[in-house]
């Protein structure tokens, strides 16, 4: 069973970075187009970028600009590089195969705050 791992969250200040990093448990992973979502308190999961299996990224408007997306098959990994983050962004964020759903990993936490 494919398995997914995300880390890098943390406590930033408004105007500050972050890199969440995915990683996949399985071989057939450069096969999959990626995707990071995230989960504000009292809102519902929202798709933030995702990543076709030859590299071409898909952000969403609300952070166009900000974040890039980018993924390395060798490792099996999906980076998630956060820049001028806003308390907006605070949320858990996870990520999935848009196309081929597995079971939600346990995301990571990033909060914005002064």
């Amino acid at each position: 069973q494919v398995q997914l791992v995300e880390s890098g969250g943390g406590v930033v200040q408004p105007g500050g970075s972050l890199r969440l990093t995915c990683a996949a448990s399985e071989r057939s992973f450069n096969i999959y187009r990626m995707a990071w979502y995230r989960q504000a308190p009292g809102k519902q999961r929202e798709h933030v970028a995702s990543i076709s299996s030859s590299g071409s990224p898909t952000i969403a408007d609300s952070v166009q600009g900000r974040f890039t997306i980018s993924r390395d098959n060798a490792k099996n990994t999906v980076y998630l590089q956060m820049n001028s983050l806003k308390p907006e962004d605070t949320a858990v964020y996870y990520c999935n195969r848009p196309k081929a759903m597995v079971s939600w990993g346990q995301g990571t936490q990033v909060t914005v705050s002064s």
